[in-house]
């Protein structure tokens, strides 16, 4: 995907979450840290401008490195700041990110939610879907589904989605 390619993607995912939710009231866009935070960010001006207001679309963050369940299995860094803005109670929550690979970072961020209140819904927007699901998690919002192998590095960036191979280390 090209920087035009993925400004489309977020211009159409917008649209839909407007589409989908009957415009913006209770909603809330929280990026999962790293790679969903700027796409949420992307995605809550491009929101402001559809629906033409100076409102701001309440974003957070979110690092749920301590929900996950492979814990142990490997070295887990938290990556950032969680930053919820306010609770979620009776909120439509979009989490945001840029892969959905296996499942199991948006597993973590569903437990770590909980933590900010019991939202009315959680919806789940990404830039790329590559498959190889190991959880019955399904996006809400795709920018591409994108086939991959399971050793291919997926990276989204304002400049596009590059696909390459991991290198071992």
């Amino acid at each position: 995907m090209s920087a035009d390619d993925v400004r489309r993607a977020v211009t159409r995912i917008a649209h839909e979450i407007v589409e989908r939710n009957h415009g913006l009231d209770g909603l809330v866009l929280v990026g999962l840290q790293t790679g969903g935070v700027p796409l949420a960010g992307r995605l809550a001006r491009e929101l402001q401008r559809i629906e033409g207001t100076d409102r701001i679309i309440p974003t957070g963050t979110l690092d749920a490195t301590f929900y996950r369940d492979d814990i142990g299995l490997r070295p887990l860094v938290p990556e950032a700041v969680t930053d919820i803005p306010g609770s979620l109670d009776g909120r439509t929550v979009v989490l945001v990110d840029d892969v959905l690979f296996t499942g199991r970072t948006v597993r973590a961020a569903l437990n770590a939610l909980n933590d900010y209140g019991r939202p009315r819904a959680v919806q789940l927007a990404v830039m790329v879907d590559r498959g190889h699901r190991e959880l019955p998690i399904r996006p809400d919002y795709v920018g591409k589904n994108l086939p991959t192998k399971r050793a291919e590095m997926v990276d989204v960036s304002d400049d596009g989605v590059a696909i390459g191979d991991v290198v071992p280390k």
